[in-house]
């Protein structure tokens, strides 16, 4: 079989990603990755489009917001041979942490991380499952840079691009 584009894989995966009307509440569209993590070949393409994009050298630590980050930043971080640092809701993190409020569009939140897991300077990448309003990803590139690391990039599986999350984040 021939090797697929990047604009192939892409659009393979965006293929794999179910779209829920109405979930969960009305008017919402939920994108669901669970059908793509039931599909090894799937998951795998998008660990390795993620892989390809990142030199190690360039980084230092890759961080995944809960929950659905974990999932793909975790084996991106051991293909990358760098620490996976999780950034959580309040209160899950047993050790010391810091922390940043931010509000979504219609509610508030927090995000933390055990104090110290990423040290000053490092070079951070940042990974969660969707973009959306982009309100949970700048607080994680807020508690990046309260840390003292610096945001390298982040990226995300899908995009809700109608929500304007990467204008948003600039």
């Amino acid at each position: 079989m021939a090797e697929l584009t990047s604009d192939e894989i892409q659009e393979k995966l965006r293929g794999l990603i179910r779209s829920v009307p109405d979930f969960p509440k009305p008017g919402i569209m939920f994108r669901d990755i669970t059908t793509l993590l039931e599909n090894p070949e799937g998951f795998q393409l998008c660990v390795d489009l993620l892989l390809q994009r990142y030199d190690p050298s360039c980084l230092d630590v890759v961080v995944g917001i809960e929950s659905r980050g974990f999932v793909f930043a975790a084996p991106l971080a051991l293909a990358l041979k760098k620490p996976f640092v999780m950034m959580r809701k309040p209160k899950k993190l047993p050790g010391k942490t810091i922390g940043v409020d931010f509000k979504l569009e219609y509610a508030s939140d927090r995000l933390e991380m055990h104090e110290g897991s990423i040290a000053p300077g490092s070079r951070v990448l940042i990974i969660d499952d969707l973009l959306a309003t982009g309100g949970t990803l700048g607080a994680a590139c807020k508690l990046t840079e309260m840390a003292g690391g610096t945001v390298h990039e982040c990226a995300c599986v899908a995009e809700l691009p109608e929500l304007k999350g990467k204008e948003r984040l600039g």
